[in-house]
């Protein structure tokens, strides 16, 4: 049989089967049942995010301390109200 042929067969049994009102099989794959965690497993802790040690600027405030990718702080006040930050 050639290739033509077989994918002819493979499209008839498909039509075939749509009518008789199977459903389709391609690629559906059977329900995986989620895993419980075992009690051997061990449980990461979340991390709580380590205070920026950032100079103060201007008298006793405290910087926003936000830190970008590069490892810059924002030197903005705690809870500034802009939406960017200015890093130094």
């Amino acid at each position: 049989m050639s290739k033509m042929d077989g994918l002819r067969a493979m499209r008839e049994a498909r039509y075939a089967a749509a009518r008789a009102g199977a459903p389709a099989t391609k690629g559906k794959r059977a329900p995986v049942a989620p895993s419980e965690p075992s009690a051997t497993t061990p449980v990461k802790a979340k991390r709580a995010p380590a205070k920026a040690a950032a100079p103060a600027s201007s008298g006793d405030e405290e910087l926003c301390g936000h830190r970008n990718m590069g490892g810059k702080t924002c030197t903005r006040e705690q809870g500034h109200a802009a939406k960017s930050h200015r890093y130094s």
